[in-house]
C-alpha cells in the first residue's frame, strides 16, 4: 500500500468518525436551526429594504449629492445588507431582526450606528451621511 492510498484512507476513516458523532450532529443541527430562526426574523426588513421605496430614494439622493461634490457613491449588494462606498466613508444598511440599522463608517472605522425607519426621507440620510 503506498503513502497516499494510506493517507487517504486514514482521511476517510476521520471524516466517518465525525459524522457518526452525535455531539457534533446535534451542534451543526443548533447551528443550523439558530442560523435559519435569525435568517427568518430579518427576512421582512431585508425585503422591504431591498424592494421598497427608500432604498430607490437614497440612491438618487446620493447619487445627486455625490455629483454635486465630485464623488463617485457606489452601491454593493452584500447578502442582505446594502453597502455604499464614497471615497473613504462607507454606509451599510443592515437588516436585523428589530429593524435595518444604519452603520456609518470613516477611513474603515466605524463611527456610528442608529436604526433606520424606512418610511422616512431617505434625501436626508444621504445628507446625514455625506455630510452636505
Amino acid at each position: 500500500m503506498s503513502f497516499l492510498d494510506n493517507l487517504e484512507n486514514n482521511l476517510k476513516a476521520l471524516e466517518s468518525r465525525t459524522e457518526r458523532d452525535p455531539a457534533a450532529l446535534a451542534r451543526e443541527a443548533a447551528a443550523r436551526e439558530a442560523a435559519r430562526s435569525v435568517a427568518l426574523e430579518i427576512a421582512p426588513y431585508a425585503e422591504a429594504l431591498r424592494n421598497g421605496p427608500f432604498k430607490d430614494g437614497l440612491l438618487i439622493a446620493c447619487r445627486d449629492i455625490g455629483h454635486r461634490r465630485r464623488m463617485l457613491v457606489r452601491p454593493i449588494w452584500v447578502d442582505s445588507t446594502l453597502r455604499l462606498e464614497a471615497g473613504a466613508q462607507k454606509l451599510e444598511l443592515r437588516p436585523t431582526p428589530k429593524g435595518v440599522l444604519a452603520v456609518f463608517f470613516e477611513g474603515g472605522v466605524e463611527r456610528d450606528s442608529t436604526l433606520l425607519d424606512l418610511a422616512a426621507d431617505p434625501v436626508k440620510m444621504a445628507e446625514r451621511w455625506l455630510g452636505s
